[in-house]
């Protein structure tokens, strides 16, 4: 499944985003300036919460909530190694049924849980991006 879409239609990427999940762990890769926590942003807003999300590139970790539910949002760009983000209890949060939207997790492959939603931003010419879910299967 994918969607093709101009950064002033976000909104329909978050729907897309959102409806195609199926678990409560959402990766979304893509280059940098792909609009990874744009699309986040948008998907929050969408799921109720007032704040506008930003990168936690120097946090790692914000969260939001709307009235009944709490959202994580990860960036691990600045870790070195994948451990480092058991340091901060990266566990609990993923444990925790909340959505945990994950940016750079590559980094952290070793601690992803054996089912997520994988989704991929790749950038096109004249602002165009396409959001493609990857079919995640351990290995």
């Amino acid at each position: 499944m994918q969607l093709t879409y101009q950064l002033d239609e976000i909104e329909q990427a978050a729907d897309f985003l959102l409806t195609q999940a199926t678990t409560s762990i959402i990766r979304i890769d893509g280059a940098m300036g792909a609009g990874k926590t744009t699309l986040i942003s948008a998907a929050t807003q969408k799921l109720g919460v007032m704040d506008t999300a930003s990168s936690p590139t120097f946090s790692l970790v914000n969260r939001y909530q709307n009235r009944n539910e709490v959202f994580y949002h990860f960036d691990f760009y600045r870790l070195n190694h994948a451990d480092e983000a058991l340091d901060f209890g990266l566990e609990e949060y993923l444990e925790s049924g909340s959505i945990c939207f994950l940016e750079w997790a590559e980094i952290i492959a070793p601690h992803l849980p054996l089912e997520y939603d994988h989704f991929v931003i790749e950038q096109q010419e004249e602002g165009k991006r396409i959001l493609k879910k990857i079919k995640h299967i351990d290995s």
